[in-house]
């Protein structure tokens, strides 16, 4: 069984987050001045021996790899953020292409989103910068940014096949034309093609008339069980909050949406360094219950869906509470949690 990581590379500083957020601003800078907003509330998150890290620091991608593989992590899936040939956040992922001892199985999800200041405290919804999609031309630069990924060991395959997960296809123009092509491409290229997965549970390849293009559905955890969460939402003090027994159970009696599903899991949810009073907590997370449901949705992944693949949300994704990486209340509770499924899982 492959346990596959979420990764945020937002963790180190850009000129457009200088520009939009101000200067020196990464994604320790929400998780910083978070505070409780409830009684019990645990916040602020702060990292074990205080360690927050920049990912442009090749000792701290050395420090996350052997956590990962001491933890029994089969592999990251990195974030990959590309609107019309200007990227962004793409410093941790190329440092890890170019730096082979760092040996750890990765993949690409594509963010294709638009992005706006919604997501952050009081915020609007003033546009960032917009994701176009372009033309054949596009797709080529694309296309051959991807290939020094795809061509790399590390890099996970199916059948010969490299995996590019898809955060949002519906949001996708020319869905059908751009993933052919990169079909072709890719077998132009000496690979069998490419295996696409989607991940939002806004797409259901089972319902999309090009839905036969998508190898896999990942039902990524919790998004995948929204609907049941907003039903469970009690009011404390102002916030929006959900008992994390109950997500839990939502996401273990979820029926695979089609033949094509990987089950997801999650470490936990409180998104409120980011968006306040406006967020969302999970109640009652702990390491000791996380091994509890993350053994049973493994024993899912091969009993229900016949799957060897399992996402996990996320390494870390520190302002959304979702972390596999030591803080200094669990220290490396999360991580014990996976070793010790995983050690006791033999497929």
């Amino acid at each position: 069984m492959k346990v596959i990581a979420f990764y945020l590379p937002q963790f180190y500083r850009t000129k457009e987050n200088d520009m939009w957020w101000g200067n020196g601003y990464t994604e320790w800078t929400n998780v910083k001045k978070a505070h409780p907003l409830f009684d019990g509330h645990n916040q602020p998150r702060i990292p074990y021996n205080h360690h927050y890290y920049c990912l442009t620091d090749i000792a701290t991608l050395e420090w996350q790899i052997k956590l990962a593989k001491q933890y029994r992590i089969y592999g990251f899936c990195f974030y990959h953020y590309w609107f019309s040939g200007r990227k962004l956040l793409q410093k941790p992922l190329e440092i890890f292409l170019a730096n082979k001892q760092l040996q750890l199985p990765f993949c690409v999800s594509w963010a294709n989103e638009t992005w706006t200041k919604s997501w952050n405290i009081n915020s609007s919804d003033d546009i960032l910068i917009t994701q176009e999609y372009g033309d054949l031309k596009e797709w080529k630069e694309h296309f051959d940014y991807f290939l020094s990924f795809f061509g790399d060991d590390r890099y996970i395959k199916i059948g010969g096949k490299p995996l590019l997960i898809i955060y949002r296809p519906e949001m996708l123009e020319n869905r059908r034309e751009m993933l052919l092509y990169w079909n072709q491409l890719a077998r132009e290229n000496g690979f069998s093609g490419m295996a696409y997965a989607s991940q939002q549970h806004f797409f259901n390849i089972a319902e999309e008339e090009d839905g036969e293009l998508f190898d896999y559905q990942i039902e990524y955890q919790p998004a995948f069980v929204r609907e049941k969460l907003e039903k469970m939402v009690k009011i404390n003090q102002g916030i929006h909050c959900i008992e994390y027994d109950d997500a839990w159970k939502a996401v273990l009696e979820f029926e695979p949406l089609n033949m094509k599903s990987l089950p997801g899991a999650f470490v936990d949810w409180d998104n409120t360094p980011r968006k306040g009073k406006f967020g969302a907590v999970f109640n009652g997370a702990s390491p000791i219950k996380f091994r509890e449901y993350f053994a049973r949705q493994v024993e899912r992944a091969e009993k229900v869906y016949n799957k060897d693949m399992i996402f996990l949300f996320a390494w870390n994704e520190w302002s959304e509470g979702g972390y596999l990486e030591p803080d200094c209340k669990n220290r490396y509770g999360y991580l014990e949690a996976v070793r010790d499924v995983m050690n006791t899982y033999t497929r």
